[in-house]
């Protein structure tokens, strides 16, 4: 007799496709396995691993739109479990190449990504714009190898290039022009809530930039072996990742005074950073062997929060989605999360 599979939690509660997910649950009977599937909504995922008390579920890619808030259930031949709620991140974008966070603008909603390229390589389009509906179209060219994208609290678009080591302010006219030059390998850049741009050198050096366009060495760090990461807390204290060749990495702190510390450690390849209204930190990163969005506490409470493959960075809507960006797409997922934007300007 096959009894009837609980499932008693899943973690996470939200994934891009391809992303695992790890389900606790009971008398879930894999002996025969061809009978034994897991459907989010109407959709088969692919199960990875299979007990009576745990499965992995790799996330399927839903075709439609009603199912990404799909159903999550166990079936053992004609035997279904209870359903527990379930995000699937919907794809907005695609065929694109960010490498830090995408940026999210508050006046008109649209999401701003890079299309980086390789080393040295200038693409016809450096940033791509996606409205709110989801549509991408070009928004700006002739910046080679884009890497960071902020808005200063005016709502003027910053893009640093890790080719030639400048910023670039965006004019309204979708202009380039230096705002800053010589900047090392120039990767991710934040504004702190004074309007002072802050630069990350992947070869070790955090730089600080007047509104004036004048830079000084802020914080010293290990170098990067691909990029820095930079966001601002709550706390007005500068948050930074940089991968470098171990697999036990930390999310550093530093002070406004320049002061460098430990906030985390026990991540695998940290990369983009966000905060979200509350102080919580989330971080695209692997905890504990599984890749994805991490998020911690203002007490160090750590989980995984949206499972992921080849992540890069995040962004928050004004609206509560989540907008993750991998390495060649854009997806979002609709988590009810408000993100640390007003709270950066004073």
């Amino acid at each position: 007799m096959i009894l009837t599979p609980t499932i008693n939690k899943v973690l996470p509660t939200a994934a891009l496709p391809g992303g695992e997910v790890i389900l606790s649950c009971e008398n879930f009977d894999a002996s025969n396995f061809r009978i034994c599937k897991a459907l989010f909504g109407n959709t088969p995922g692919r199960i990875t691993s299979a007990s009576t008390k745990r499965v992995i579920v790799t996330v399927p890619e839903i075709k439609k739109p009603v199912d990404s808030n799909a159903k999550l259930k166990l079936i053992v031949g004609d035997i279904a479990s209870n359903t527990v709620d379930f995000k699937v991140a919907e794809k907005l974008a695609d065929n694109l190449h960010p490498v830090t966070n995408p940026a999210f603008d508050p006046e008109t909603g649209n999401i701003y990504v890079t299309l980086s390229g390789s080393r040295g390589q200038k693409v016809p389009v450096s940033v791509w714009k996606i409205s709110p509906s989801g549509d991408t179209s070009p928004f700006l060219s002739n910046i080679v190898n884009p890497t960071g994208i902020a808005f200063d609290k005016d709502g003027t678009m910053y893009v640093s290039s890790r080719h030639d080591s400048n910023v670039y302010r965006i004019s309204p006219f979708k202009e380039a022009e230096p705002f800053v030059k010589n900047l090392g390998i120039a990767t991710g850049i934040a504004f702190d809530k004074l309007g002072n741009l802050y630069v990350g050198d992947r070869q070790g050096t955090i730089y600080q930039v007047s509104n004036l366009g004048e830079a000084h060495s802020f914080a010293t760090l290990e170098p990067s072996v691909s990029a820095y990461h930079l966001a601002f807390g709550l706390d007005d204290y500068l948050y930074v990742t940089g991968p470098t060749a171990s697999s036990y990495e930390s999310v550093m702190r530093i002070s406004p005074s320049g002061q460098v510390s430990t906030f985390y450690t026990g991540l695998g390849r940290p990369q983009g950073l966000a905060f979200d209204n509350n102080g919580n930190l989330y971080v695209v990163a692997s905890l504990y062997g599984h890749r994805g969005i991490v998020k911690i506490t203002a007490n160090k409470e750590v989980e995984l929060f949206i499972s992921g493959k080849s992540l890069v960075g995040l962004a928050f809507d004004d609206i509560g989605n989540v907008i993750v960006a991998s390495t060649h797409e854009i997806h979002r997922v609709s988590l009810g999360i408000k993100g640390a934007l007003s709270t950066n300007w004073s």
